[in-house]
C-alpha cells in the first residue's frame, strides 16, 4: 500500500506541536490522565468509550451544552437519545465572538451578483437580530418551518441563523433547481415562511427566477409570508422585499433549545420516492462540527472558504470554520468564470489560510492546466480539502506541483445523512496519494464485507458501527420510523451503512471508491434516480428511462441515460434535447446526463423495479454472468443491449 500510495507530505515539527488535535490530546493527559501512544489508539479510545469522548468535547471546546444527567442511556441505532436534558442552542455558538470581537471580519462575500462584500462579527449578529424581528412579526414560533431558495450569501446565513437562535427549523435549496425538486422538497415539510432571491447572475449571464419563485410559493399554501431579496428591480406583489422585512432593529433572540431540538432539514435522495428529509438537532450538529474543526485544525486566526452551493451539505458545514471563530469566504458565482483561475484569484487576495472544494473542481483546473502557484501568491494558504468524490492520484500531484508543494491536503468523506465525515485529515500525519489520512474521532467507521465481517486491505461497505449525535434525529414525516431504518439499518441490524465502498489501510488511511447504492453523486452533490425518471418520463415521447452514475476512482464521473420511447417516436438529436431541457427545467443542469442512448426495455426484477445497481455493476466493469441473477428479472434479454453497450464504453476508456 505505502508503494502505491507514496508520502506528499510530511509535518514540520511546528505544525505538529501547534495543531488542535495536538492540543486536545495535551488537554486530555492534564484533565483527564489519558495518554495515547499514537493516532490511532487516540481513534480507539474515542469509539470504545463513546460517552468520555463527547464530553471531552464539550469541555475542551467550552460549547454552550449543558444540564445533562446521562451521555447517552442506551447505544442503539436507531433511536440513540443523546444528553437527555442538555439545552444548547447552535446560533450561541456561531454569534459567540461578536461578544469580545465586534469589528473583526466574519464574513467576506465575492459574488457575481453583489460583488465583494464584508459583514464584521457586530454587523453580523445585528442583522440576525432584525431578521428575528421580522421571523417574529410573521408569527414564526418554536418548531415553524422556515425555508429559503436562496445562493451561498450573507442573507442566508443571517436568516438561517435567526431562524435557528429563535428554535424555528431552516431548511435551504439552491436557486439553480428547478421548480419540482424544490417543491418535491418543501412541500414534505409544510413551510411557514419562505424567503427567496429574484435572480442571481452566474457564468456572466442574469438569471431571472421571479416567474418560477410565485409557482413555488403558490404551491406551499402554509406560508404566512413570502420575503424577497431583490437583484432585478421592485418586489413583484405579494412579496415583501428583505429590507423591510429587516427593517425593526433587535438584539438577537438565543432560546436555549433541548439537545435533540431540529435545527434544520436537508435532503438526500434514495433510489425511490420522494427525497428524504433528514431531521438534525442542535446539539448533535454542534458537536461533530466542533469535533471535526479539529481535523481541520482551525482557530480564530483563519481565513477559510470552501467551494460550495447552497444545496451542498458544505454549505451548512462550512459553518464549523466561523464556530470556531474563523473569518469565512463565500463564493457565489461561476468558479470557471472568466476562467479556471477565478476562484484562486479570490484565495489569494483575502490571503486565505484554508480552502476546500470539490474534487471536481481540482480535475478540473489540473485539466485546463491552471497554474496558481505560477500567477499568485498564495504564501497564507496551510491548509487545502476536497470532497464529494475521490480525489484522483493526478489531483493530488497537480497540488502539490501547481497550487503549493508544503501546503497540508486533506480530503474528507463523509455527507448530508449524518451532517458530518467519517474519514478526514490529521495535521499531525503524513499525506499520501489518494489517500485520507484518518478515521473521525468519535466515528467508529468500518469497512464490511457481505457477512458483516470487517475486512482491512480489502473494498468493503462503508459502515459505523456505534451511535453518533449527528445522525438524523428521524425523516420528517416518517412516523414509524420505516423509512429511516430501510435507508441505514436493514442491511447489517443496529449498524449504519452509509452507501459508499471505501478500503481501509492497515495503518489507518482510507480510499473511497464511490456509491455501493444507485445514488446519483454529480460534483459532490446527490440526488435519487426517481427524480430524474419524474422528468424524463414526463415527456410524452418517453415510455420509460433508467439511468446510472458511474463514479471511477481516479476519473470523472460518466452518467448514461436509458430511454424507451413509445411507439412512433424515435430518439434523435432534437429528442435528446428535450429531455436534457426537461432536466435543465426540473432537476438541475448539474444532473444532466453525458450521454443518452434507447434501449427497447428497461431491465426489471419480478416484482417491477429497475435494476440500477446491476447495471451500474456491469458499466463500471463487471461480470455480466456475476453482477445479476437472470432468473430474478422480468426480462432477461432486456440485459442484453446493455452488456453491449458496456463492451463498447470499456474499450473506448481503455483506447
Amino acid at each position: 500500500m505505502a508503494d502505491e500510495n507514496p508520502i506528499l507530505w510530511t509535518p514540520d515539527a511546528d505544525r505538529i506541536e501547534n495543531a488542535r488535535i495536538a492540543q486536545y490530546m495535551r488537554w486530555l493527559a492534564a484533565e483527564r490522565g489519558l495518554t495515547f501512544p499514537d493516532y490511532n489508539a487516540l481513534w480507539e479510545w474515542s469509539v470504545r468509550e463513546i460517552e468520555a469522548f463527547w464530553t471531552s468535547i464539550i469541555e475542551f471546546c467550552d460549547l454552550p451544552i449543558s444540564g445533562w444527567s446521562e451521555v447517552l442511556p442506551e447505544r442503539k441505532m436507531p433511536g440513540a437519545d443523546w444528553f437527555p436534558g442538555a439545552t444548547t442552542n447552535f446560533a450561541a455558538q456561531m454569534l459567540r465572538p461578536a461578544e469580545t470581537r465586534p469589528d473583526d471580519v466574519a464574513i467576506i462575500l465575492q459574488s457575481e451578483t453583489f460583488g465583494r462584500q464584508e459583514l464584521s462579527w457586530g454587523e453580523l449578529k445585528a442583522r440576525v437580530g432584525a431578521a428575528q424581528a421580522g421571523l417574529r412579526a410573521a408569527g414564526v414560533k418554536h418548531g415553524d418551518r422556515v425555508v429559503a431558495v436562496l445562493p451561498n450569501s450573507p442573507e442566508a446565513l443571517i436568516s438561517f441563523l435567526a431562524a435557528a437562535g429563535m428554535g424555528a427549523i431552516w431548511s435551504l435549496c439552491a436557486p439553480d433547481m428547478g421548480q419540482v425538486a424544490i417543491l418535491d422538497r418543501f412541500r414534505q415539510i409544510d413551510p411557514k415562511l419562505l424567503i427567496a432571491q429574484d435572480g442571481y447572475v452566474h457564468a456572466g449571464k442574469q438569471i431571472d427566477r421571479r416567474a418560477l419563485l410565485d409557482e413555488i410559493a403558490a404551491d406551499l399554501p402554509g406560508l404566512a409570508q413570502k420575503v424577497i431579496v431583490p437583484t432585478l428591480g421592485p418586489a413583484p406583489e405579494g412579496w415583501t422585499p428583505w429590507a423591510d422585512f429587516t427593517a425593526n432593529k433587535a438584539a438577537p433572540q438565543i432560546d436555549m433549545v433541548p439537545f435533540s431540538h431540529p435545527l434544520w432539514i436537508v435532503y438526500s435522495s434514495g433510489t425511490t420516492g420522494n427525497p428524504k428529509p433528514i431531521v438534525h438537532g442542535h446539539g448533535g450538529v454542534l458537536l461533530e462540527g466542533t469535533k471535526q474543526s479539529l481535523h481541520q485544525d482551525l482557530g480564530p486566526q483563519d481565513r477559510f472558504c470552501w467551494l460550495t452551493s447552497s444545496g451542498w451539505i458544505m454549505w451548512n458545514a462550512q459553518w464549523t470554520a466561523l464556530g470556531q471563530g474563523a473569518t469565512v469566504a463565500l463564493f457565489d458565482g461561476a468558479p470557471n468564470h472568466p476562467d479556471m483561475l477565478e476562484v484562486w484569484r479570490m484565495v489569494a487576495r483575502e490571503r486565505l489560510t484554508y480552502f476546500g472544494a470539490g474534487a471536481a473542481f481540482f480535475d478540473g483546473c489540473r485539466k485546463a492546466d491552471v497554474r496558481p502557484d505560477a500567477e499568485l501568491d498564495l504564501s497564507a494558504l496551510r491548509s487545502l480539502g476536497s470532497t464529494g468524490s475521490p480525489l484522483s492520484h493526478e489531483g493530488y500531484d497537480w497540488i502539490y506541483a501547481h497550487v503549493k508543494p508544503d501546503v497540508w491536503l486533506a480530503p474528507i468523506s463523509g455527507g448530508t445523512d449524518l451532517a458530518g465525515a467519517f474519514v478526514l485529515g490529521n495535521p499531525m500525519l503524513p499525506v499520501r496519494a489518494g489517500e485520507m489520512q484518518c478515521r473521525a474521532l468519535g466515528n467508529a467507521v468500518r469497512a464490511f464485507d457481505e457477512d458483516g465481517r470487517e475486512v482491512i486491505g480489502e473494498v468493503g461497505e462503508l459502515v459505523c458501527s456505534e451511535p453518533l449525535p449527528s445522525m438524523p434525529l428521524m425523516f420528517w414525516g416518517d412516523e414509524d420510523g420505516s423509512r429511516l431504518h430501510e435507508s441505514y439499518f436493514d442491511t447489517y441490524p443496529g449498524v449504519w451503512r452509509h452507501g459508499d465502498w471505501i478500503m481501509f489501510t492497515p495503518e489507518g488511511g482510507s480510499i473511497i471508491y464511490g456509491r455501493s447504492d444507485a445514488t446519483i453523486n454529480r460534483r459532490g452533490l446527490r440526488l435519487g434516480s426517481s427524480e430524474i425518471y419524474r422528468a424524463v418520463e414526463g415527456l410524452d415521447e418517453v415510455m420509460d428511462s433508467l439511468v446510472v452514475d458511474l463514479e471511477f476512482l481516479g476519473r470523472e464521473s460518466f452518467m448514461p441515460l436509458f430511454v424507451v420511447m413509445k411507439e412512433g417516436h424515435a430518439l434523435d438529436d432534437a429528442m435528446r434535447e428535450r429531455i436534457r431541457a426537461a432536466i435543465r427545467r426540473q432537476v438541475s443542469a448539474r444532473f444532466l446526463p453525458d450521454d443518452i442512448v434507447e434501449i427497447a426495455e428497461v431491465p426489471r426484477t419480478l416484482s417491477g423495479k429497475k435494476l440500477e445497481v446491476p447495471v451500474k455493476k456491469l458499466l463500471l466493469g463487471g461480470d455480466p454472468d456475476k453482477v445479476v441473477n437472470r432468473d430474478s428479472m422480468a426480462n432477461p434479454d432486456s440485459f442484453d443491449p446493455l452488456i453491449a453497450y458496456a463492451r463498447t464504453r470499456i474499450s473506448a476508456d481503455r483506447a
